[in-house]
């Protein structure tokens, strides 16, 4: 048991290793090209979804926005997949080896979540392409929300589907009680947490502020999936943030690039499916508060404005309201990391106490 755990911990560190070395090297070269076809917007966004205009946050970002790349996501899924792919070819060419021993892919634990991030990545890149190109029928160029909303519902039945007829999974834990039989209802939460957790991906805005905020929520889910023996999704969780490593380094300020949709769309969703797969969705919203108070920031504007005629903050999400009272961008950033840190702890502590109480 003892060397069991030693080889598994010496695999996890060492994939952590390899996905940020990778991400380092390809790094460089997506940033050339991002540059190279200038991959920004061709115009700022001056407008909400309801048509008002941001006067605040395109004083604030106008300037970046049509001067910064997006689609930096890329590096995050595309290191995983090729990491994936790696060591999937490995386990079939050489089966017997020691090298064989690393594949990770396994259709009860990794599966789901790497359709995913993949299939939700890839249509978030289709959203980045269509507003660098300036073109869609959303403001800026891109998808309406309303289609969003769809592609990311169908990819959220999809997952549902698997989980109930293909694991069997009908139960849902709760903390200090047990696991609670909810049957076909099973369906509908799927949809439910994904499209909330969906609705999180705004806290892409600053520099450095996605990935800093997303790395202690993956490693929290992390450290729940080793305490449970699922192993395979350890190592994939581990590969994501070897990779959001690597591209916070190029993200800090002043960012090389930013994240993007296909970047904040396949991190979003996975996370949902990932905190199903290790029973421990109602963990979810205390681990990712950061991402809670900024999508809450969005419906309680959106909100006061239909019924009570005015904001409630400067500007929405949560973090442009601070920057328009004249928070330094850094400052607004990191203290949302130590927040992000603070709640990913506190969500660790319930669920280990929740285990053994």
């Amino acid at each position: 048991m003892y060397f069991t755990h030693v080889f598994l911990i010496v695999k996890i560190i060492s994939f952590f290793i390899l996905s940020f070395a990778l991400a380092i090297i390809l790094a460089p070269i997506l940033i050339r090209f991002l540059y190279k076809y200038k991959a920004w917007k061709k115009k700022p966004r001056e407008e909400t979804f309801g048509g008002e205009k941001t006067p605040i946050f395109t004083k604030l970002h106008a300037a970046k926005e049509v001067s910064t790349p997006r689609m930096g996501g890329i590096l995050i899924w595309g290191t995983v997949v090729i990491v994936a792919l790696g060591t999937f070819l490995i386990s079939q060419f050489l089966p017997d080896s020691l090298a064989a021993k690393i594949n990770f892919l396994s259709r009860s634990q990794t599966w789901l979540p790497l359709f995913t991030l993949v299939s939700a990545s890839i249509l978030g890149l289709v959203d980045d392409i269509l507003v660098v190109k300036n073109k869609g029928k959303y403001i800026a160029g891109g998808m309406r929300l309303k289609v969003r909303l769809a592609l990311i519902s169908l990819i959220a039945i999809i997952g549902a589907w698997w989980f109930y007829f293909k694991l069997d999974w009908s139960s849902i834990y709760i903390p200090f009680y047990g696991n609670l039989e909810i049957n076909g209802l099973y369906l509908l939460i799927f949809v439910i947490v994904v499209l909330a957790t969906f609705s999180g991906g705004v806290v892409d805005g600053l520099d450095g502020l996605s990935a800093g905020v997303m790395m202690p929520i993956f490693g929290a889910f992390g450290v729940i999936a080793y305490s449970k023996g699922l192993y395979d999704l350890t190592v994939l969780i581990t590969i994501i943030i070897g990779a959001l490593f690597t591209y916070l380094w190029f993200n800090i300020h002043p960012a090389k690039f930013y994240m993007g949709e296909t970047g904040m769309m396949g991190l979003t969703v996975t996370l949902a499916v990932i905190a199903f797969l290790t029973n421990s969705v109602l963990f979810l919203p205390v681990i990712a508060f950061v991402l809670v108070m900024e999508s809450g920031s969005v419906i309680l504007q959106l909100l006061s404005k239909k019924l009570r005629g005015k904001k409630i903050f400067l500007s929405a999400p949560i973090h442009h309201h601070f920057e328009a009272l004249g928070w330094p961008e850094t400052q607004v950033t990191m203290r949302f990391w130590i927040i992000s840190a603070v709640c990913s702890g506190l969500g660790l502590i319930l669920f280990f106490l929740s285990k053994f109480l």
